[in-house]
């Protein structure tokens, strides 16, 4: 006599506890840096590792960046719009949301390695923040329908004050980081249009 095996495999969990779990995980891990960091103290300092603009070793900056933050306050002041536009992101589905995260880390990067100030440092993840705002209202453009356009409304008027950070007139602070994230952002909404994979 046999018996069938018993079934150890999990429920999926759902769509918005796994877009807490995704989001609230990278917080958790920039908060975690930062607390490296603070701890290493000028023994460590983990914010060298930064994009440094056209300089071979500030390539891997690229990835590291959005992980890396110039202090508690830096960190504070991304987090909420980090957690809050991310999940919106994530409402078009995870595999999307890693893409344009992905996407918007490489190209937006990649364009402050380029355009970025010589002998600076660019570190944080407000590039991913305005990458996220500019494919969230880029989104309401392309695809045009009604839930679209009225969340692409919403958030611009939520956020909209962020573009203010494109001005380069207050000192260090990357509007260079902030402009690449957002046209990252607004090329991946045109790239990725109509793609909407629930998990």
């Amino acid at each position: 006599m046999t018996s069938p095996l018993p079934n150890h495999d999990s429920p999926p969990l759902h769509p918005l506890a796994r877009a807490l779990w995704v989001v609230g995980g990278l917080l958790v891990l920039m908060w975690g840096v930062e607390l490296v960091d603070w701890l290493g103290g000028s023994w460590l300092e983990l914010d060298r590792h930064g994009i440094r603009p056209r300089r071979m070793d500030g390539l891997l900056g690229i990835a590291l960046s959005p992980f890396l933050h110039a202090g508690w306050g830096h960190l504070v002041a991304n987090s909420v719009p980090f957690f809050i536009l991310g999940l919106l992101v994530m409402g078009r589905g995870e595999p999307v949301f890693w893409m344009v995260s992905a996407g918007i880390v490489l190209l937006g990067g990649f364009g402050v390695w380029l355009i970025g100030r010589a002998g600076t440092v660019h570190v944080g993840a407000s590039g991913l923040i305005f990458g996220y705002f500019g494919y969230l209202v880029t989104v309401g453009v392309v695809e045009r329908s009604v839930v679209a356009v009225a969340r692409s409304l919403l958030i611009a008027l939520l956020y909209g004050s962020i573009l203010w950070g494109l001005l380069p007139n207050r000192s260090g602070i990357s509007w260079e980081g902030h402009l690449c994230g957002l046209l990252a952002g607004i090329a991946l909404a045109w790239t990725f249009r109509g793609k909407k994979v629930m998990t």
